[in-house]
């Protein structure tokens, strides 16, 4: 049954990855314990033209559950995210990446997760994998595209990114744009949000057994690729210090990323020059401690932003 008052929308963003997204559309029906009739998909296609429309027309006749496709030529991941959420109607809002499968008992733990804990955002476990076709790096690119937390579910002190989430609607600073646009391009407008919610004092948890698959694009699977962003990432604890205008987090910051990355790189060295697999993981570590020193416009890349 298709319900026309949804209590939960899935949003899943999109652009030409139409494997990926017929993969993560299709995982979303094999969920067992779900009631479908509670739920809707929003599917946004972030490309110059709607080139996603004709997959989602194809899924959506037989679907268990009312999918809705929203075109948002503008490109840029916070222009996605923002525009599916105009049109969602759940009360509570389920993000899925077009690069994640999740895995058949993936919501139903989210959504008891947040219901032992009152939570207002609950974050799941990310698994990502890599073909065996890659032989180089390839536990630090699984590791890279994983994210791991507690074994047991629970109330956290800190916030995840924003795919495999779930985010009561009515705890968002805005409702149906929450994120923000200073961030469309290089990503992390989720950390902003969050960490403006945790500003507010909203509740996070985890829910272990709420896992998806990643399956990263073979474009990404370099060290160029995973270095870069690394180092984005380490840049948005200074960004999000700034945009809050937190001048001491901002220093503190800075500091402390200026040296986590030189031990690191010292050790990263060390471990090169030994033959151990490991230097790699210190060096990331150690470009995302110089991220959080060299976060300013001069030093920003972007991965987002480009019409296909």
């Amino acid at each position: 049954m298709k319900s026309d008052r949804p209590q939960i929308s899935i949003i899943i963003p999109t652009q030409r990855r139409f494997v990926g997204l017929e993969t993560a559309i299709r995982s979303v029906f094999r969920q067992i314990k779900t009631d479908f009739s509670v739920l809707e998909m929003v599917v946004v296609d972030n490309d110059l033209f709607p080139s996603a429309r004709d997959v989602v027309e194809r899924l959506g006749g037989a679907a268990p559950l009312l999918i809705t496709y929203v075109h948002e030529p503008t490109p840029g991941v916070a222009s996605a995210r923002n525009a599916a959420m105009a049109v969602a109607r759940g009360a509570w809002i389920a993000f899925l990446d077009d690069d994640e499968e999740a895995g058949p008992d993936w919501l139903a733990p989210l959504m008891a997760v947040q219901a032992m804990f009152e939570a207002d955002v609950v974050f799941g476990p990310v698994r990502g994998r890599v073909s065996d076709h890659v032989s180089a790096h390839k536990a630090y690119l699984e590791w890279f595209f994983s994210r791991i937390g507690p074994g047991e579910a629970e109330v956290l002190d800190r916030h995840y990114g924003c795919g495999n989430s779930l985010i009561r609607r009515s705890a968002l600073p805005h409702q149906t744009a929450p994120f923000s646009m200073a961030r469309n391009q290089m990503g992390g407008e989720d950390d902003v949000l969050f960490a403006e919610m945790q500003a507010q004092g909203v509740r996070f948890a985890w829910a272990p057994e709420a896992w998806v698959w990643e399956d990263p694009p073979a474009e990404r699977l370099t060290l160029s690729y995973t270095l870069s962003r690394s180092f984005s990432f380490g840049q948005g604890h200074g960004a999000a210090a700034w945009a809050a205008s937190d001048w001491p987090a901002l220093a503190r910051w800075m500091i402390i990323g200026l040296g986590q990355g030189c031990v690191n790189t010292a050790l990263a060295a060390a471990l090169a020059l030994a033959g151990s697999p490991q230097a790699i993981f210190k060096l990331d570590l150690a470009v995302r401690g110089f991220g959080k020193t060299f976060w300013w416009w001069p030093f920003r890349k972007g991965f987002y932003g480009q019409s296909v």
